[in-house]
């Protein structure tokens, strides 16, 4: 049950919808300025150092030396110039397209570091120390006004503290001891109050220095499935060099010479350059859409993984429903009435500060008109864990509300009896999803129920329908709840979830996980305290709240910096549009190949074999037209796909054939014909130049 300080800040640690703060990177369209900022940055990536990270882009520089000094040797040869030059291009315009993801990245890490000031700690033996000689297990106190000095849990105290430098949020959140908000992080700022905290983190090893890293990519690795795509375009590389070099003498043999700048043209026109180009910025660009959306991923390896999930573990309380109980209605046992019972209801819970507590006056009021009143000489019954009941004694009444076994045993205690209906209007509640709370009152007629409270929890808007569109996705919904199997069931069925776990103990969810992953299913789950933190552990996406407790911000791959755990239907959106946009790209640049090589070899062999002159279909105007259009093509369409490869493709909810479909019929279509439109425009204006 959410404790009092819970109940005063309901909406703390809500996404409000906010605008991101001045400096903050936003996730909006390409910004074309965004390359000319980032020039510098592609033009240090021509080291060679860097470049073999690429095999594809690497074969390109490789080639773009050669042919730079082989032109050194004929200075007047326009053509070899021409072909070194946009070869150069097309490298640069490369790590220009990883230079401006990474570029995202940085901008959000600058603003990060403003966060991250040089404070000062006050110990609780009263000594000052700098904050970078904090060590861990370490206690500060921190008051109002104070900058926190580390990463820590509160152990004493509670406070409202402003993470909008980390989060972008404006709203404070409450932070208190014990729990699952207790964690704090350093360079945040505490509003109000008092708490001493315990620093979980060495000095360089805080959450803000972890973010820096990750978001300006230093500590991005390579996926499986890059590395797979990888050895696949090096393997197509391999594949062209060896059928270029076997060329030449087919060519001697038809009385065509090739020199060195066209074999290295033809090569890098019919290698996957324009995959090869991308690759890492749609890696990157994946990671960055999740810092837009507040997500810190660990790896880029968990957002690919978020695209691959088959299974989604999803906490009831605050996920599916909007995670306070509610009041719905009073239920009068036979010969009381509705008034009387939310008359004792209303009495007993003025005092209540939860949020079931304030609903059930809320309802009392407007079904009965029944205000709030002063109550002078009233004796309050807070509600405890072990009695699980609270109430009210005044004026010659006690009235008590609670769980239905605990106020039908202090009724007994007291020589009264339970009504006969009590019982079932109970379990009727029970088994419709509901909480039935009892209300029972003892006065000079004795002691006796007057009825009972129904609390309901109120699943959220629209889930249903986002379950239905993970549905069709592919994705199986699990709702994990502490709730009985009756409750758990008809909570499951009205949001519409394929399953469910009841009474969930952190044992049963790491069971759960591992028949899943026994099936060889990815599952991806979300927590914020550290029982969630052996489950989050062994999911393959686990998103912890950066409202919980630090072993669950250790335990996960992904930190909501909103603590927003519907977000999780996001992540695995996300994951899902980085891989069908890098599946998209490379069906493109497969089918550019293709229809490059019909754009070139008929135009180089034309002369020695006319009849391949029908495969001309473009008329390029002659040999070296032919292969600088498609250089110069080549090199541009890499440039023209960075705004989609940062962008990513729209991703829809439909089957994997459809996807096929559409993605063949886009990107490999469209990917033949852009060629063909590309190069017979670039070779029309190069017939234009004169003396060319």
């Amino acid at each position: 049950m959410p404790t009092a300080t819970e109940a005063r800040a309901p909406h703390s640690d809500a996404p409000t919808g906010h605008k991101p703060p001045e400096g903050r990177v936003g996730a909006g369209l390409f910004n074309p300025g965004q390359l000319v900022k980032s020039l510098p940055d592609a033009c240090r990536k021509l080291d060679p150092r860097v470049m073999v990270k690429s095999p594809v882009m690497f074969v390109v520089w490789v080639g773009s030396v050669l042919t730079t000094v082989f032109s050194f040797t004929d200075p007047g040869d326009w053509f070899g110039w021409t072909i070194s030059a946009w070869l150069w291009l097309t490298v640069v315009f490369a790590n220009l397209a990883e230079a401006v993801a990474e570029g995202r990245g940085k901008a959000q890490a600058d603003t990060l570091r403003k966060a991250k000031t040089d404070s000062v700690a006050r110990k609780v033996d009263g000594t000052v120390v700098p904050g970078t000689e904090l060590r861990i297990g370490d206690l500060v106190v921190c008051e109002a006004g104070d900058i926190i000095p580390g990463d820590g849990d509160v152990v004493e105290g509670v406070a409202s503290i402003d993470e909008s430098a980390i989060t972008g949020e404006s709203a404070p959140v409450i932070r208190e001891s014990g729990g699952d908000r207790s964690a704090v992080t350093g360079g945040t700022k505490v509003l109000s109050d008092r708490i001493v905290i315990r620093i979980t983190t060495k000095p360089g090893e805080t959450f803000i220095d972890r973010m820096i890293g990750l978001v300006e990519g230093a500590a991005r690795q390579k996926t499986p499935n890059e590395v797979a795509l990888n050895i696949l375009l090096a393997s197509l590389t391999i594949v062209f060099v060896l059928a270029v070099a076997t060329l030449p003498p087919f060519a001697d043999y038809a009385g065509t010479h090739l020199t060195m700048v066209v074999l290295v043209a033809l090569l890098v026109c019919l290698i996957p350059t324009t995959i090869g180009a991308l690759l890492s910025a749609i890696g990157i660009a994946g990671m960055d859409r999740l810092v837009q959306r507040n997500v810190l991923a660990m790896s880029g390896r968990a957002v690919e993984a978020a695209g691959d999930v088959s299974t989604l573990l999803l906490d009831k309380t605050g996920t599916i429903t909007l995670g306070n109980r509610q009041a719905a209605e009073f239920v009068p046992v036979a010969g009381v009435t509705e008034a009387e019972v939310a008359d004792a209801a209303q009495l007993s819970s003025l005092a209540d500060e939860t949020p079931e507590g304030r609903s059930v006056v809320v309802l009392a009021e407007e079904r009965h008109g029944l205000r709030e009143r002063e109550l002078v000489g009233a004796e309050w019954i807070a509600f405890t864990a072990q009695t699980r009941m609270s109430g009210v004694d005044v004026d010659g009444r006690r009235i008590r509300k609670g769980a239905a076994g605990s106020v039908a045993a202090w009724v007994k205690e007291r020589g009264g009896t339970v009504a006969a209906d009590a019982d079932g209007i109970a379990d009727r509640i029970a088994e419709a999803g509901g909480t039935p709370l009892l209300v029972a009152v003892e006065d000079s007629g004795g002691a006796r129920v007057l009825g009972v409270v129904h609390l309901k929890d109120v699943v959220k808007d629209g889930m249903r329908e986002r379950f239905g569109e993970l549905r069709r996705m592919g994705i199986k919904t699990v709702m994990i709840t502490g709730d009985n199997p009756l409750t758990a069931k008809a909570i499951a069925e009205e949001a519409g979830v394929d399953d469910f776990l009841a009474e969930a103990t952190p044992e049963d969810k790491m069971a759960l996980i591992k028949r899943e992953q026994a099936g060889g299913k990815l599952v991806a789950m979300t927590g914020d305290g550290t029982n969630d933190a052996p489950a989050l552990a062994q999911a393959d996406v686990g998103v912890a709240m950066n409202t919980g407790t630090s072993a669950a911000k250790e335990a996960g791959n992904m930190v909501d910096l909103d603590s927003d755990p519907t977000k999780l239907i996001e992540i695995v959106e996300i994951g899902k549009q980085l891989l069908i946009t890098r599946g998209a790209l490379t069906t493109f640049s497969i089918a550019n190949d293709v229809a490059k090589y019909f754009a070139i070899i008929p135009a180089l062999f034309t002369s020695a074999y006319p009849g391949l002159d029908k495969l001309n279909i473009m008329g390029l105007s002659s040999p070296d037209s032919a292969i600088l259009s498609a250089v110069v093509f080549n090199a541009l369409i890499i440039i023209a796909l960075v705004p989609l490869s940062l962008k990513g493709v729209r991703y829809r909810p439909v089957s994997a054939d459809r996807m096929l479909r559409r993605n063949l019929t886009i990107y490999g279509l469209g990917g033949l014909i852009a060629p063909f439109i590309g190069i017979k425009l670039i070779d029309l204006l190069i017939s234009l130049i004169p003396g060319l």
